[in-house]
């Protein structure tokens, strides 16, 4: 019933790279929040604060494939920190700006891409070392630990966020954000290199780049289960993504810590469902599970754009953020059940440009719809097509619907944990 933390008690590196992700995923929730607070403060416009999402698409798209590429094929401890290396170089950059006598919205915008591109290479880095830590059979537990370390950060980030902006404003955020980076480069090079394990192959074993990229997506449209699981999170969150919309729900509001309560809220539910997760290692059919938990998000972004006041607007993003913890854990079980690891880091790329593209485009669509008709219907309108694009995906792929666990034939290729 409760989080299985095996995991963490019996593998000193996955506990070191578990440390080393929940450090900087707390400065990064920090800034995320930061940023669209800051920018709005400049412009005071929603679009120009959903305009951020379309800024980011591309960097996420093109570093995402070669990032994906690049981590099968050369030492990801490495690659993860020099991706972390140049992220804390672009929030020191925002910081610098902050700190100038007239901060500049186009500097803002040029790091934030640049910030984004370096994840690109960060995240497939850290999908495939966290899935060779593991074994099969822990799989289940390690998704559910990512998504409550990530969803901690999401909780307290924000909040934190809402403190450091009232009191110190962006230049506050971004220092936290810059300190976090380094403690987590440290924790990162103290991974024992044995138990990573050289390079998937030698370089001159290998094809070139582009045709490992065209091995990663072909892999990945063959393979119905896979295609459900970023379609379904790109519907949900490209059409039901109200963040761009929080800076201007939280100066209605009329107080600044309400921007970090608003995106709090979402993870306060994500958190009581990865607090009690361990249930879902009992779940096999997780196709059904992503479906479901999936129209339940839309249903709660729905109701949040119906919310008479605050209050009721953070219960119905808990709801909807409970779902989508849901989701995002049967998600990354399906991936690390069904991806080799000599492929993880290209199919991580594809799965982080399925989760990242989503919230882009939700923020720019929620951002522009906004200033043309209001938040109100900019949220309740999006949810209603999440929940039709959400039934409809169901319904066109029965092979995804009908996925089952597959772990008692896995395809893997891990060292055993250190006892």
């Amino acid at each position: 019933m409760f989080l299985d933390i095996s995991p963490l008690r019996h593998n000193l590196a996955y506990r070191r790279l578990f440390a080393s992700q929940f450090i900087s995923g707390l400065g990064t929730m920090v800034s995320y929040v930061a940023v669209p607070w800051q920018l709005y403060e400049l412009t005071r416009s929603n679009a120009q604060v959903g305009l951020l999402g379309l800024v980011q698409l591309l960097p996420v798209v093109v570093c995402g494939l070669l990032g994906g590429a690049v981590a099968d094929r050369m030492d990801r401890k490495r690659l993860l920190l020099g991706s972390e290396a140049l992220m804390a170089l672009c929030v020191g950059g925002l910081l610098l700006n902050a700190l100038s006598a007239t901060p500049s919205a186009l500097a803002i915008y040029a790091l934030v891409a640049v910030l984004q591109g370096a994840t690109g290479f960060h995240r497939p880095a850290l999908e495939a070392l966290t899935q060779k830590l593991a074994r099969p059979e822990e799989f289940a537990a390690v998704a559910a630990l990512s998504s409550v370390r990530g969803t901690v950060g999401m909780v307290a980030g924000p909040a934190l966020a809402g403190l450091l902006l009232a009191r110190w404003g962006a230049v506050g955020a971004y220092v936290f954000d810059f300190v976090t980076f380094l403690l987590a480069m440290f924790f990162i090079a103290r991974i024992p290199r044995a138990r990573i394990g050289a390079r998937v192959a030698p370089t001159g074993t290998r094809p070139r780049l582009l045709a490992d990229l065209a091995e990663g997506l072909r892999f990945a449209w063959s393979r119905p289960a896979l295609m459900g699981t970023y379609i379904v999170d790109i519907v949900a969150m490209a059409f039901a993504f109200p963040v761009a919309l929080f800076p201007a729900m939280a100066a209605a509001d009329g107080r600044t810590e309400s921007v970090g309560w608003l995106l709090s809220a979402m993870s306060v539910g994500a958190l009581v469902i990865g607090l009690f997760s361990g249930w879902t290692g009992q779940v096999s059919r997780h196709g059904r599970a992503v479906i479901v938990a999936a129209a339940v998000w839309a249903l709660g972004i729905v109701a949040l754009g119906f919310a008479p006041s605050l209050a009721w607007g953070l219960l119905c993003l808990a709801v909807a953020g409970a779902a989508d913890m849901v989701s995002g854990v049967f998600r990354g079980t399906i991936w690390n059940e069904t991806i080799p690891n000599t492929m993880r880091g290209r199919l991580a790329g594809i799965e982080m440009i399925s989760y990242l593209t989503g919230p882009l485009i939700g923020n720019a669509r929620a951002g522009f719809m906004a200033d043309a008709w209001g938040v109100g219907p900019a949220i309740w309108i999006g949810g209603l097509v999440c929940l039709a694009g959400v039934l409809a995906t169901g319904f066109l792929l029965p092979v995804f619907w009908a996925y089952r666990s597959t772990r008692s034939t896995p395809a893997h290729d891990h060292p055993d944990p250190d006892r």
